[in-house]
C-alpha cells in the first residue's frame, strides 16, 4: 500500500510538471505572437493575446488539480516566476502606452529566456522526481525479492521442516520403532503437535513392552475380584444360615477379617436409643480391649459413634495425643467405623483395625456397606424370629391363662365359698377335728386360689423389649401388691441386650423364686440385684426364716425348683441356691459370659 500510494503520488507530480512546462511553452509560443502582431496594429488580437498569457500566469500561479497541474515549486522556481510575473507587468504596461521598444527582439528574447530558465527548472525537478520513482521501483522489486526470499525461508523452517519431521516419525513409528521423538523446539502448534506426537509414541512404547505386565496386573485384580466375589458369597450364604446371634457375630468377624486384611475386628451392638454400645464378637482383639469397652457410652470413645446416617468414618491415630486408648496401645493406627443399618434404623456398628494407616477406595467402602447391610439383615431376621417365638409362647400362655380363670379360678372361687358357708352352718358344738379339717380345707383352697391368681399375672408379663429392667419393675410391683412384702431392685453395669426368648425364660425363674418367697419364707423384704457386666447375674435375696439346703437339698418332689434348674439349663445359664435356717435365702442365676 505504501508503494502504491507513493507510485501514485510521484506520478500525479510528475503530471502536473509536465502540464506545467506545455503551460510554459505556451507562454513562449505567445510572445512571439505579441511580437508578430505589433507591427499590424491589431488590438483585437493583442488583446486576446494578453488575456491569455495572463491565464497562463495566473494558472501557473494557483495550479490546476483537475488537469492536474501545477509547478513543483522550489526557491528557484519562484524566483524564475516571480521575474517572468515582473517581466510581464512591464510588456503589458509598454504595449498599453504604445511604447514598440518593450517587444524589441532584445527584449523578446530575454522574456522567452527567461520563461526558458523556468520550464529548464521544472523540467530538472521532473526528472529529480522521475529519477525517485525508477529508484523507489528498484527498492520495491529489492524488497519484493528478499521477502519472497525471507517468506520460502520462514515457510521452510516454520511449516515444511516440522511437517517433515512429523512425517518421517510417523514413517518410523510404522515400522515399529515405538521409541521414536520428534524434535521441534518451536512454541507453536506445530510444537504442541511434537509434545503430542512424543507422548503417544511414549504411551504406546509403555503400553507395548508392559503389556505382559499389564495383563498379569489385571489379571490378579480380576482374581482379587472374584476371591472377593466368592467370599461375599460365602459370608451371605452363612449369615443366612446361621441361627443364633454370637456364633452369627463371631463367624461374620472372623469372615471380614480375611476379606478386609484387617489386623482386628470388634462387632457392637446398640441398644433403641443408640446411647450405649456393647461389645458382641469380635476377631483377634487384644485382652484390654474385650475387657475394658465391653460397654461404650456414645461419644466417649471413636468407636460408637455412628449415626444413622450411613457414612463410614476413617480414625487415623495420634500416638502422641492419644497414647492412653486402648486401641493405640495394641498399636493400631486406623480405625474404620462402619454403620449396621437395617431400614434407616441404626443396630450397631463394625469397627476395622488395621496395625498401618489405612485409606478406604470407593470399592472398598462399597464392599463395606454391603458387608454391614448383609449382617443387619441377619440381626434383624434373627431378631424377628426371637420376636415370633415370644409372641407365640405369649399368645399360648395368655390363652392358658384365659382357660385357667374361666375354669379352675371359677371353681377355686365357688368353693371357697361353700366352705365359707359350711363354716356358717356348723352347729356347735363341733368336734375339734371338724374344725380342724374344715380350717386346712379353707386354707387349701386360699392357697390354691392365690397360686392360681399369681399364676394368671406371670403368664401376662411380656418382655417383647430389649431392656429386661421394665419387665422386672413390673413383676416386683404385681409382687408387692399381692403380698405386702416390699421389694427393692439394684442394677449394675452395662451389657449386651438379651434375647426375648431368654428374657421369658429368666422371668419365669425370677417369678417363681417370688413365688417360693411369698409361700414360704416370710420374709417382710426382697432384694433383686441385676449386674449386667461382665456378665449377667440375677439374684433374688430375702429375709425370711430360710432352710438347710443340706438336710433338705431340691430333688424331684420340689417342683418349683426342678423347674427352675430346667429353666436355668435350657439357656445355659447356672442357678445356685444358698439358704440358713433363720437367716433368709439367695437365689442366683448366672447367664454364660
Amino acid at each position: 500500500m505504501i508503494s502504491i500510494s507513493f507510485t501514485l503520488w510521484v506520478t500525479w507530480k510528475l503530471e502536473g510538471g509536465a502540464a506545467a512546462i506545455n503551460e510554459a511553452g505556451r507562454m513562449r509560443m505567445q510572445t512571439y505572437q505579441l511580437a508578430l502582431l505589433a507591427g499590424t496594429k491589431d488590438n483585437i488580437a493583442t488583446s486576446k493575446l494578453l488575456t491569455q498569457f495572463d491565464n497562463s500566469i495566473s494558472i501557473l500561479k494557483i495550479g490546476d488539480p483537475s488537469r492536474p497541474l501545477f509547478v513543483p515549486w522550489n526557491n528557484l522556481n519562484r524566483q524564475y516566476f516571480l521575474n517572468i510575473q515582473n517581466q510581464w507587468e512591464d510588456v503589458k504596461q509598454g504595449i498599453s502606452r504604445g511604447k514598440a521598444s518593450v517587444l524589441s527582439i532584445s527584449n523578446i528574447n530575454l522574456f522567452v529566456g527567461q520563461i526558458d530558465q523556468f520550464v529548464g527548472s521544472i523540467e530538472l525537478e521532473v526528472d529529480y522526481w522521475t529519477g525517485m520513482l525508477h529508484l523507489f521501483q528498484f527498492a520495491m522489486l529489492a524488497i519484493s525479492l528478499i521477502a519472497t526470499l525471507v517468506i520460502m525461508y520462514v515457510g521452510y523452517s516454520v511449516i515444511l521442516d516440522p511437517v517433515e519431521k512429523l512425517r518421517l516419525g510417523f514413517e518410523s513409528v510404522k515400522s515399529g520403532m515405538l521409541n521414536t521423538r520428534v524434535q521441534i523446539d518451536a512454541k507453536d502448534e506445530f510444537g504442541d503437535l511434537a509434545i503430542g506426537f512424543n507422548a503417544m509414541t511414549e504411551n504406546l512404547n509403555d503400553l507395548y513392552s508392559g503389556l505382559e505386565a499389564k495383563v498379569k496386573e489385571k489379571t490378579l485384580h480380576l482374581q482379587e475380584r472374584q476371591n472377593r466375589l466368592q467370599a461375599l458369597y460365602d459370608l451371605s450364604s452363612f449369615v443366612s444360615t446361621e441361627g443364633n446371634l454370637e456364633k452369627l457375630a463371631k463367624g461374620f468377624s472372623e469372615r471380614i477379617l480375611i476379606l478386609c486384611k484387617a489386623s482386628a475386628i470388634a462387632i457392637r451392638w446398640t441398644d433403641e436409643a443408640n446411647r450405649r454400645y456393647f461389645l458382641l464378637s469380635g476377631a483377634d482383639l487384644p485382652a484390654s480391649i474385650i475387657d475394658e469397652e465391653q460397654c461404650l457410652i456414645s461419644g466417649n470413645c471413636y468407636c460408637g459413634q455412628s449415626t444413622g446416617n450411613s457414612e463410614i468414618q476413617i480414625v487415623t491415630f495420634n500416638p502422641i495425643e492419644e497414647g492412653e486408648r486402648h486401641c493405640v496401645k495394641a498399636g493400631y493406627k486406623t480405625l474404620v467405623t462402619i454403620p449396621i443399618l437395617f431400614q434407616k434404623s441404626l443396630l450397631g456398628e463394625i469397627d476395622v483395625f488395621y496395625a498401618h494407616e489405612y485409606v478406604i477406595d470407593t470399592e472398598q467402602k462399597a464392599l463395606m456397606e454391603t458387608l454391614a447391610h448383609h449382617l443387619a439383615g441377619a440381626m434383624e431376621a434373627l431378631r424377628i424370629k426371637a420376636l415370633e417365638k415370644e409372641a407365640a409362647i405369649s399368645e399360648e400362655r395368655s390363652l392358658l391363662a384365659r382357660e385357667l380363670h374361666d375354669s379352675i379360678a371359677q371353681s377355686l372361687a365357688f368353693l371357697k365359698i361353700q366352705v365359707g358357708m359350711l363354716r356358717d352352718e356348723i352347729i356347735e358344738p363341733a368336734t375339734n377335728k371338724a374344725k380342724t379339717i374344715l380350717g386346712e380345707l379353707d386354707e387349701g383352697l386360699r392357697e390354691s386360689y392365690s397360686d392360681v391368681r399369681e399364676l394368671l399375672l406371670h403368664f401376662r408379663t411380656r418382655t417383647n423389649s430389649e431392656n429386661i429392667e421394665p419387665a422386672i419393675k413390673t413383676t416386683l410391683q404385681k409382687f408387692e401388691h399381692q403380698s405386702g412384702i416390699k421389694t427393692e431392685l439394684f442394677i449394675s453395669g452395662q451389657g449386651l441386650p438379651l434375647r426375648p426368648d431368654i428374657q421369658i425364660q429368666i422371668m419365669h425363674i425370677l417369678q417363681e423364686a417370688l413365688s417360693n418367697v411369698r409361700k414360704h419364707s416370710r420374709a417382710t423384704i426382697v432384694k433383686v440385684e441385676v449386674q449386667e457386666s461382665p456378665q449377667w447375674v440375677f439374684k433374688v435375696i430375702d429375709d425370711g426364716m430360710g432352710f438347710s439346703v443340706a438336710s433338705d437339698p431340691v430333688d424331684s418332689t420340689h417342683v418349683g425348683m426342678s423347674i427352675m434348674r430346667e429353666r436355668a439349663n435350657k439357656i445355659g445359664a447356672q442357678l445356685d441356691i444358698t439358704s440358713h435356717s433363720l437367716g433368709g435365702t439367695s437365689i442366683s442365676l448366672a447367664l454364660p459370659t
